[in-house]
C-alpha cells in the first residue's frame, strides 16, 4: 500500500482555501500536513480544521511557507498571483511539486512559472474543474468544424468577490478556439461594447463579463451563424469541483519531477 500524499494548502482561510481542507480529507490517498494563511489574519496559529468547518485536525496553520517546506509534497495554491509567485519560488527551492489554480497572471509571470517548470513538477490551470476541461475540449471541435463561418462570444459570470475580469477560464477558452482557427488573441479579441461601434468584423471574439452574488462560475462560447447558433456552456454549482480537481492534480504530480502540465495532461484529453 502506497504512503498518502502529503499535501500543504495555501490561503487555507479563503473561499477555495477552505473548500480544498475539505477535498484533501475526503480523499482517502491523500493527507493535509501543512496549511497557510496570511500572516496577519486573525486566524493564524488556529485549527486549519476547524477554520474550513471539518471539525479539529490538530493541525495549525502557519503565516510562512518556508517554516512547513518539510512537510508536504505537493503545494495546492489558489491564492493571488503575487503570492502565488512567491510560493513557486519557494517551491523550486525546496525541490517541491506544486498545483496552480490561480488566474490573473501577468504575461511575465507566465514566463516565470513555465522557467520554473523546468526544475520542478507544475501543473498550471485557470481551471480545475474536469467538466470545464472537457469543454476545452469540445471547443477545439466546434472552431474546427465551424471555421470561419461562425461569429465568437465568450460570456462569462462569477461572483462580487472575484478581482480580475475576464476570468482565466474565459480567457483560456477564447485561446482554444483562436489558436484552432490561427488567430491571434491579443489581437482579435473585443472586450465589451457601448456606443456606435459599427459592423462586426468576423475575425473578432467577444467577451462580455457578468459579476454578481454568490455566482461561482458560468462560462458560454457562442458560435453564431446565420440561421443557427451553437453554444458550449459550463456551470458550476459549487467549488468543490475546483478542489477535487486540484486534489486530482496533485495525485498526478507526484509521478513527474518537472515540466509544466495543464489538467488536460492530468485528464488524459488528447489534444488535436
Amino acid at each position: 500500500m502506497t504512503n498518502p500524499v502529503r499535501i500543504a494548502v495555501a490561503g487555507a482561510a479563503g473561499r477555495m482555501g477552505k473548500m480544498l481542507v475539505q477535498a484533501v480529507q475526503a480523499d482517502e490517498h491523500a493527507e493535509l500536513t501543512a496549511a497557510t494563511v496570511r500572516p496577519d489574519s486573525p486566524l493564524y496559529g488556529l485549527d486549519v480544521g476547524e477554520i474550513a468547518g471539518t471539525g479539529r485536525l490538530g493541525l495549525k496553520t502557519t503565516g510562512n511557507l518556508d517554516s512547513v517546506l518539510g512537510e508536504f509534497d505537493v503545494l495546492i495554491d489558489f491564492t493571488a498571483p503575487n503570492l502565488a509567485m512567491h510560493h513557486l519560488r519557494q517551491c523550486v527551492s525546496a525541490g517541491k511539486r506544486i498545483v496552480i489554480g490561480t488566474t490573473g497572471f501577468s504575461e511575465e509571470q507566465l514566463r516565470r512559472i513555465a522557467e520554473s517548470a523546468r526544475e520542478i513538477a507544475v501543473v498550471a490551470a485557470p481551471n480545475m474543474s474536469v467538466g470545464v476541461n472537457l469543454c476545452y475540449r469540445l471547443l477545439e471541435v466546434a472552431a474546427g468544424v465551424l471555421g470561419d463561418a461562425a461569429d465568437i462570444e465568450v460570456i462569462e459570470a462569477h461572483h462580487r468577490h472575484k478581482k480580475d475580469a475576464p476570468s482565466g477560464t474565459a480567457l483560456r477558452m477564447a485561446e482554444v478556439v483562436a489558436r484552432t482557427l490561427g488567430r491571434d488573441l491579443d489581437e482579435v479579441a473585443r472586450h465589451g461594447r457601448e456606443g456606435q461601434v459599427g459592423e462586426r468584423p468576423r475575425r473578432e471574439i467577444g467577451f462580455q463579463v457578468i459579476r454578481g452574488g454568490d455566482i461561482v462560475g458560468e462560462h458560454t462560447v457562442m458560435f453564431c451563424m446565420d440561421g443557427e447558433r451553437v453554444e458550449i456552456t459550463h456551470k458550476a454549482s459549487s467549488r468543490m469541483t475546483f478542489a477535487a480537481g486540484a486534489v486530482r492534480a496533485a495525485h498526478w504530480v507526484m509521478g513527474r519531477d518537472a515540466g509544466l502540465f495543464d489538467m488536460r495532461d492530468v485528464l488524459g484529453l488528447a489534444r488535436p
